[in-house]
């Protein structure tokens, strides 16, 4: 009778790992295994897209742009998911994907001497970006809000509701709170409505421009 692999040591070679256990944190999955979280098919993000049939392709054009010349690419997943369910809460009960492993992205915009200020803001979905407090002092603005649905697809060249850090126009500062940075793999979005990225959250602070911020969040 062939015994189990001891408690943390991993499994004899050619045996596969024991049903429903997960590969360490921080580890690479096996070849063939699909990434964590949720009930979806990762994949690597750098040969989704875009492709000639633009309907069919997984990352908006900034975020393959800026996937094929950053360093870290090759640790960023995606997998497709239903457009209509790409809001958050919908997104999380319907792929079974814990809260606190997903990833919100805002873009929020200032004002200050005529000049109209923007940052990215990336909060856990348990969480809200603390937009008139930390954000605005950052921003150096009198008063910060959420940029406009229109003004934030344009400028972003990314859809509403789908808007990622990865990609955005140079300069804006990407402002990633300091529970994102240390949640292990967390699902952002792709640019697009009809896909997820899965990625470390440390990897967002090395993103351009990025800062680590301990007081972005408030629940």
């Amino acid at each position: 009778m062939t015994s189990n692999p001891e408690p943390g040591r991993d499994p004899e070679p050619g045996r596969d790992p024991e049903p429903g256990r997960d590969p360490e944190p921080g580890r690479n999955p096996e070849p063939g295994r699909n990434p964590e979280p949720g009930r979806l098919d990762w994949r690597p993000a750098r040969d989704a897209g875009p492709c000639e049939h633009e309907a069919t392709s997984l990352l908006a054009a900034p975020v393959s742009e800026f996937l094929a010349g950053w360093p870290h690419a090759e640790q960023v997943s995606v997998a497709a998911i239903d457009p209509d369910l790409a809001d958050t809460a919908a997104f999380c009960e319907h792929y079974g994907i814990d809260p606190a492993r997903s990833a919100n992205c805002v873009v929020v915009a200032g004002k200050r001497a005529g000049e109209v200020r923007f940052a990215a803001c990336l909060v856990l979905a348990t969480d809200r970006a603390d937009v008139n407090g930390t954000v605005r002092r950052l921003l150096d603005v009198r008063k910060a809000s959420f940029a406009a649905m229109a003004e934030a697809v344009e400028l972003t060249g990314m859809e509403y509701g789908g808007i990622t850090p990865i990609g955005l126009p140079v300069g804006w500062p990407v402002l990633v709170a300091a529970e994102v940075a240390a949640a292990g793999p967390v699902v952002i979005g792709s640019g697009l409505r009809r896909s997820k990225l899965l990625l470390d959250g440390a990897l967002l602070a090395r993103l351009p421009d990025a800062e680590v911020v301990a007081e972005l969040s408030q629940r």
